[in-house]
């Protein structure tokens, strides 16, 4: 549950970043690309500060316990994007309101960085041996789960209200849906007992701290591809399809719901898969598909001859090999790092990655785009970012976790 609100928080973020870099970035007389631009930035930002949560939360996690700490992030969070569905707007109190925005999206960073360790070690410790695959891509799932849910609210709203009630007011009600699905989350999380690995283990003496970062470092590598492909599909095409190909909101936003339809699709089984032939071999399935498929599906899409049926398959089909890697994926991740650590490491190497890789997928394509011309951009950043994973999952780790 704490896994979905924040990825549906960012997902909606992604969807409506049209509507919120004009009501946030856009003083009288500024253009709509540098308000996106500012929009962007300010999702980074928050990304940047998950590596922070993730240290802080996850030494915290690894010291006194995976369930209070899950409790205390699952409280910042959802006050932080309830509080941005009440925001004044920068034509209601001027330079106030970017920095106001901004300052509730570092607490969700923070946040957000100690909801990925934590909640993996939850589900990995207490796995059945042979049984961590399937465990952990549950987490993965509850991703492609909240962005759907921000996917099918946008849609929702985009159907039922017209484009100027969307834009005054319409786009709040998303945010301030996080409250009821944060209660509810919280009460399951007053109910969790605290794993039997941490319970045993805890006090046993941690690793040297090279190995760990080794780890880390290899960890972000692996799953890199999974970051920046996964963003590049799921969250950041509606923008790109409506500020490059010029496709409407509603066009955007079913192709963006059918890309995570294809990813819910395949997490599950992934990880289940992966519980058989090894983690390796199916991420790398995916990461490799990708490096070679990104660009000719982009250009499938730019193709004003190829039918919506096909190009809906194709985005379908992008966001499936995407869950290749997203469902062995924390698993993978858990199996890296030793209980005493394995809050902090997971949790790091994941934040990083995505800090960089998806944090930055928008602002990354959108500025490029806007200089180079190239509406090419983005199946190259997901190619090229792969292509490095394929690299991190051929190298073996110097010793696999219990």
């Amino acid at each position: 549950m704490g896994n979905l609100i924040e990825w549906y928080e960012f997902g909606v973020y992604g969807y409506f970043a049209t509507i919120i870099a004009a009501r946030f970035f856009t003083p009288e007389g500024g253009s709509e690309a540098e308000a996106l631009v500012k929009a962007y930035a300010s999702f980074a930002l928050a990304f940047f500060f998950r590596p922070v949560g993730a240290a802080l939360f996850g030494r915290l996690g690894d010291r006194v316990g995976r369930r209070p700490v899950l409790i205390l992030v699952i409280v910042l969070m959802t006050g932080a994007t309830t509080l941005i569905g009440a925001l004044p707007t920068y034509a209601q109190v001027g330079a106030l309101a970017p920095w106001l925005l901004t300052f509730l999206r570092v607490l969700q960073g923070l946040s957000a960085g100690g909801e990925f360790g934590g909640a993996v070690s939850v589900m990995t410790e207490f796995a059945p041996p042979g049984r961590r695959g399937l465990y952990g891509s549950w987490q993965s799932f509850t991703v492609a789960l909240g962005l759907l849910g921000g996917a099918g609210a946008a849609a929702l709203l985009a159907t039922v209200l017209t484009e100027r009630q969307l834009a005054d007011w319409g786009w709040r009600l998303p945010f301030l849906l996080t409250l009821p699905l944060g209660l509810t989350a919280l009460w399951l999380r007053l109910r969790l007992d605290e794993t039997p690995a941490f319970r045993e283990e805890h006090d046993v003496e941690r690793p040297p701290v090279r190995q760990v970062v080794g780890a880390i470092a290899l960890g972000a590598g692996r799953i890199m591809g999974w970051a920046a492909a996964g963003y590049t599909f799921l969250v950041v095409l509606p923008s790109y399809l409506q500020s490059t190909l010029d496709a409407s909101f509603r066009q955007a936003l079913v192709a963006t719901v059918l890309a995570n339809l294809g990813f819910a699709a395949t997490i599950v089984p992934a990880g289940l898969l992966s519980d058989r032939v090894g983690r390796r071999p199916v991420m790398l399935t995916g990461a490799v598909l990708v490096t070679v498929l990104a660009v000719p599906l982009l250009n499938l899409l730019q193709d004003t001859g190829t039918s919506q049926t096909v190009k809906g398959v194709a985005v379908c089909a992008a966001g499936a090999v995407v869950g290749l890697m997203a469902g062995p994926g924390p698993a993978m991740l858990a199996e890296l790092f030793p209980t005493t650590v394995r809050y902090t490491g997971l949790g790091l190497a994941y934040a990083l990655s995505n800090a960089v890789f998806s944090g930055c997928a928008g602002l990354i394509i959108t500025k490029t785009v806007e200089r180079t011309g190239n509406v090419d951009i983005p199946g190259y950043y997901a190619a090229a970012t792969c292509a490095v994973s394929v690299l991190a999952l051929v190298k073996s780790p110097g010793r696999k976790a219990g």
